[in-house]
């Protein structure tokens, strides 16, 4: 299940929480940051290569290249085994900015995103399906958890990928982690939560 919650900077302890699909959606479009749902041209499977699941995502692809001008595509794929997993969780983990877009589409797993604009952090817990897409220059930051499991894509505008510009700032340590938030969230995940969304 997607969920947004959001917090003013100074509370990290109460937030507005979100579930509903379109909620969201409205939530993060007034932070001129895209959340969609995209759907595969095929089924596809945990052996697939990086070049079928790009093939099967291809039409949805095309249009945001056609939108934005994406130069570079491509998979990540980060499993509980995964020997740099601790590695790879603190380089995204400190609040950091980026001259190109950061453009994410889970194609299996979860992942964590927090967004710092205007005095609030929008946590937005990106599940299977979901596409979320971040400004350039939008202070953010990302939690995989301790133990990542997720497979996305990567949209870069410029053919460098992924580069950083590090604010400094501790915020991330004070925020509920990728972890607690999903063991908070577990009495959320009952059928009759998921239907009712957020009214």
């Amino acid at each position: 299940m997607s969920v947004l919650t959001i917090y003013l900077d100074d509370q990290p302890k109460k937030g507005k929480r979100y579930t509903d699909f379109v909620a969201i959606e409205r939530e993060l479009a007034g932070i001129d940051v895209k959340f969609e749902r995209w759907t595969a041209n095929r089924e596809l499977t945990v052996d697939d290569d990086q070049a079928t699941i790009i093939s099967a995502y291809q039409e949805s692809i095309d249009k945001l290249k056609q939108l934005h001008g994406f130069q570079s595509v491509d998979v990540i794929n980060l499993s509980p085994d995964h020997p740099q997993k601790a590695e790879f969780r603190q380089k995204f983990l400190a609040e950091h900015t980026h001259d190109d877009f950061e453009v994410r589409f889970f194609i299996d797993g979860c992942g964590l995103f927090y967004l710092h604009v205007n005095s609030k952090v929008y946590a937005a817990l990106c599940e299977k399906g979901d596409l979320i897409s971040v400004p350039a220059n939008t202070t953010h930051w990302f939690d995989m958890g301790e133990n990542p499991s997720f497979k996305v894509i990567r949209l870069f505008t410029t053919q460098e990928g992924w580069v950083a510009k590090f604010t400094g700032s501790d915020i991330a340590k004070i925020f509920p982690t990728f972890d607690e938030t999903v063991a908070e969230l577990k009495p959320l995940l009952s059928p009759l939560s998921m239907q009712e969304g957020d009214k």
